[in-house]
């Protein structure tokens, strides 16, 4: 029943009738449906167009068993989402790739022990048919709860411990970290401080073995620190550096967030960049473009990962098989090395 001056709601009968089809014509158009002539769908899609009709996403959901939506799971710290910027540009690039597949994304966060198990109902409640995770730690039991529910999930970043089980998009971390460590080693720096993320990610993990590997005998534990991905904690990480050691040649720095933080600090110490000591981060998610001065960094491909990411967890859906994928990075040599 409708209301005084209260437009009655379009249904598929009304685009049947003006397509001049049957009422399963329509659905099946809709649906994407096979079983159906050129000519019929044209005349579906001409009336779609001449009656401005929308879809019911419930009732369609309810018919497909689709949510068509595809969750951005971060097990980050709310406050990260805005200050650092390697997130935002997987979020905007995740968002633009699933728009042309008629998907949307659907922001969740899970880093307090409440927000994981939110998580948890809300992914196994069918809300999305697809995770993409980003920022995985090992040992998450959120990872072994999606595995479980069979939800069809690509995690940015390798999930350590479950290589085999979580399809990736990822760059080659150990690699890359060799190169940037190469670069300085090269420019005649021989004590070269690394401060990196934690070790249950991989970025912590395998950025500080390519570094430690490339660096050879001239690696030493005193110049290294772990801590999380924040510009205060790359303050405070340098900070320990330099009472513990005092000045180091370069640091190498494995997200550029890190960098801007150490910086900081070296300033705060009385040291310039790059006068005194050389600073080389990684991601160049425009942070590095537009410091002062602005930083070297070892670029990563963001919409390239988020593409990727995006063509993987709808193969995941689809039920296609689902190889991992390795992309290539690029050293960008700026004012800080």
């Amino acid at each position: 029943m409708t209301g005084q001056g209260q437009a009655k709601r379009l249904t598929i009968r009304d685009v049947a009738a003006v397509a001049g089809v049957s009422y399963g014509t329509v659905s099946r158009v809709l649906n994407g449906g096979h079983w159906v002539s050129p000519e019929a769908r044209a005349a579906v899609e001409a009336a779609v167009a001449r009656t401005g009709y929308t879809a019911n996403h419930a009732a369609r959901s309810l018919a497909t068993g689709r949510a068509d939506s595809v969750a951005f799971l971060l097990t980050e710290p709310h406050h990260l989402l805005f200050s650092d910027p390697t997130f935002a540009r997987l979020l905007r690039g995740a968002t633009e790739a699933l728009a042309q597949h008629d998907k949307t994304l659907v922001l969740v966060i899970a880093d307090t022990e409440a927000e994981r198990k939110n998580a948890e109902r809300f992914v196994r409640a069918g809300h999305v048919d697809g995770v993409m995770l980003i920022s995985s730690h090992e040992a998450n039991p959120l990872l072994l709860s999606l595995l479980a529910a069979r939800v069809p999930t690509v995690s940015t970043g390798s999930p350590l411990g479950l290589e085999s089980e979580i399809p990736t998009v990822a760059v080659d971390e150990a690699g890359s970290a060799r190169i940037m460590t190469r670069y300085l080693l090269d420019k005649g720096h021989r004590r070269i401080a690394i401060i990196t993320g934690p070790n249950d990610t991989p970025g912590g993990r395998y950025r500080l073995d390519g570094f430690r590997a490339e660096m050879g005998t001239l690696f030493d534990p005193a110049l290294v620190e772990q801590d999380t991905y924040s510009s205060e904690a790359g303050g405070r990480a340098m900070a320990r550096i330099l009472e513990r050691s005092g000045a180091p040649d370069a640091v190498f720095a494995a997200s550029d967030i890190i960098a801007v933080g150490a910086i900081t600090a070296l300033r705060h110490a009385g040291y310039s960049v790059p006068g005194d000591v050389a600073v080389a981060g990684f991601d160049d998610s425009g942070l590095a473009e537009s410091h002062d001065p602005p930083l070297t960094t070892m670029r990563q491909p963001w919409a390239e990962i988020s593409r990727a990411m995006v063509e993987l967890v709808l193969a995941g859906i689809d039920g296609r098989e689902v190889d991992s994928v390795i992309l290539p990075t690029e050293l960008v040599v700026r004012e800080t090395a």
